[in-house]
């Protein structure tokens, strides 16, 4: 059973959200020691940690005819976007908002991101910015569509777009088990929306760093942030969508959805380091070929199964 916890709890869900970003930001630093020959030690893991100070006393980059406004209020919206997104995601039995409607909220947060990058690389009135934004745009026309069959896929399977309930549903068998496709492009639109790893087009090198190049400062302590943040909100929405929530044996609820996430967390953190970026174009064509009519196939098998009952 789901319970609502006290209002106290929107400052506690964002923090955990921090503390499972910082996690895997430590956890892609010791790859990264490990890939370039040097010690995996807890100075490694903490290295990123330095640029925080660095950053928060730097001072904002201008450009000429920048919208500052449009490119704050961009900037600011990819964090914010994150912490919403997990305020419907149960952790244990517990949740901050028990919304009828949790899986559309996670959505409508997650496509909140887009107008997020897109304002942070048009703000700024420079051309690898903004091509950045247009990237990020491009891509997530690609990956919104299987991404939303994905999430329908398991509300189907629930008969509901509560996430109690279709954690409730996990009871027998958990949903990545026999929605595998689901799972699969669920995970692989995490990193997209949070523009790591194989999807790391709008912030790539070949542009300058794209939407975080003429960011400085706050705001671009914001921006990586964000990034890191969404990719932790994505793990932990994994559990009850795909996993079964909290449910396991021995350890209580709130622990197992912990060992879930962070587990799902790991796994995204290690493709970030070994899956290669993936041409845009054809990662593209890839998705409105293959993946969209895949994923279509996949919300069929729950349907036939809710109709079959």
């Amino acid at each position: 059973m789901i319970e609502v916890v006290p209002w106290w709890s929107l400052v506690v869900a964002p923090a955990l959200l921090l503390v499972l970003a910082l996690c895997a930001v430590a956890g892609d630093a010791l790859l990264a020691a490990g890939e370039a020959g040097r010690p995996a030690t807890v100075s490694a893991a903490l290295r990123p940690l330095l640029d925080v100070p660095r950053l928060l006393v730097a001072q904002p980059r201008r450009t000429r005819a920048a919208d500052v406004l449009l490119w704050r209020l961009g900037v600011l919206v990819v964090p914010v976007a994150a912490v919403l997104s997990v305020l419907v995601v149960p952790f244990g039995h517990h949740v901050v908002a028990d919304l009828e409607v949790g899986v559309v909220w996670f959505n409508a947060m997650e496509v909140l991101t887009w107008g997020g990058l897109w304002l942070a690389g048009w703000g700024p009135n420079a051309a690898f910015a903004l091509v950045g934004g247009y990237r990020f745009v491009a891509q997530g026309l690609a990956y919104e569509l299987p991404l939303m069959f994905a999430l329908i896929s398991a509300a189907t399977g629930a008969q509901s777009l509560r996430l109690g309930d279709i954690v409730a549903a996990q009871q027998s068998m958990w949903f990545a088990v026999w929605m595998p496709i689901a799972f699969v492009v669920y995970l692989a639109s995490v990193l997209a929306f949070s523009f790591l790893g194989p999807f790391d087009h709008p912030a790539g090198r070949d542009i300058a760093g794209g939407v975080l190049g003429e960011t400085s400062g706050v705001g671009r302590l914001l921006l990586r942030a964000g990034r890191w943040l969404l990719l932790a909100a994505g793990s932990a929405m994994a559990v009850p969508l795909f996993l079964g929530g909290g449910a396991g044996p021995l350890l209580p609820a709130w622990a197992w959805s912990l060992v879930k996430t962070l587990a799902v967390l790991g796994l995204l953190v290690w493709a970030r380091r070994r899956v290669p970026t993936v041409r845009a174009d054809r990662y593209v064509e890839f998705a409105w070929v293959v993946l969209i009519p895949l994923t279509i196939l996949q919300a069929l098998v729950p349907a036939l199964v809710v109709l079959d009952r």
